[in-house]
């Protein structure tokens, strides 16, 4: 079996494109991280890939707010075949890849019009907001996969835990219609939970206030995927917080972190499509 190819996207205050490719090499997959203008230029082609992921960070200092000038890159600027780099992306869902942004990923996702993406025309119907809280929050969080999602790629994390690091990541819907179609398809993919395993917009448990308790949003193929989570920093259980606990009291358990559960169902996805 060929192994997938994945490029992950740098440069421009991206900060966490390190850490994502080596959760692509960790799953199995050969992963690229190339800064953004050789895409842009087309030098890096998006089509000979099958997942592209933009990760997170500081794009452009996040100046404008919530990913909103990497957006507009990408939206705007023509690649050397006249289409644009927006267009690109849906092409690489459309062939049965992935795209997938974390948190100023996600956060350019949403700005572009590709999530939630309910008309397909590229109409922005979300947008990510100032944490409810006023407050950068920077801890781990509880999360809960909703199963019968399109997305595929959280099987194996019905619960699980992560880390969050952003100042603005409160979802919100453009309206009542938007909100109830996602819930309605099960685009919601990960939602923040209490301790009891229920979806929750208290705070602190929510560390945001997103409508829905939504910490993972999906398009109706499930092809692309937003999260604000940093799957990418929890790899091995070492990584967690209180990891001597989880291995005291359960030895036995595989010592994957929940990060690396996602980018295995990634890999899996896209060469099975």
């Amino acid at each position: 079996m060929r192994a997938a190819r994945a490029l992950v996207v740098g440069g421009f205050g991206i900060n966490c494109e390190e850490e994502t490719a080596a959760a692509y090499r960790l799953a199995g997959a050969v992963a690229a991280t190339v800064p953004l203008g050789a895409v842009r230029c087309g030098e890096v082609r998006l089509d000979a890939f099958d997942v592209v992921h933009l990760p997170g960070g500081f794009s452009f200092g996040d100046d404008l707010g919530a990913g909103r000038v990497l957006a507009n890159r990408i939206r705007a600027r023509r690649l050397p075949d006249g289409t644009t780099m927006a267009q690109g992306l849906a092409g690489v869902a459309r062939r049965g890849g992935m795209v997938i942004g974390a948190c100023n990923g996600f956060q350019a996702l949403v700005e572009i019009g590709l999530l939630p993406n309910l008309v397909g025309e590229g109409a922005s119907e979300a947008a990510l907001m100032q944490n409810a809280s006023g407050k950068y929050e920077d801890r781990w969080v509880r999360l809960r996969a909703d199963r019968a999602s399109p997305a595929r790629v959280c099987t194996g994390l019905e619960e699980c835990e992560a880390p969050v690091r952003h100042g603005q990541g409160r979802l919100v819907f453009r309206d009542e219609a938007v909100r109830d179609e996602v819930e309605r398809l099960h685009l919601n993919v990960l939602t923040y939970c209490d301790e009891r395993g229920h979806p929750t917009d208290r705070y602190p448990a929510n560390p945001n206030g997103a409508e829905l308790a939504c910490a993972a949003l999906c398009d109706p193929s499930g092809r692309v995927l937003g999260m604000m989570p940093h799957l990418e920093a929890y790899l091995s259980v070492y990584n967690h917080y209180d990891w001597p606990r989880l291995r005291r009291e359960r030895p036995n358990e595989s010592e994957d972190g929940a990060g690396l559960v996602f980018f295995r169902n990634v890999v899996r996805a896209v060469l099975e499509a």
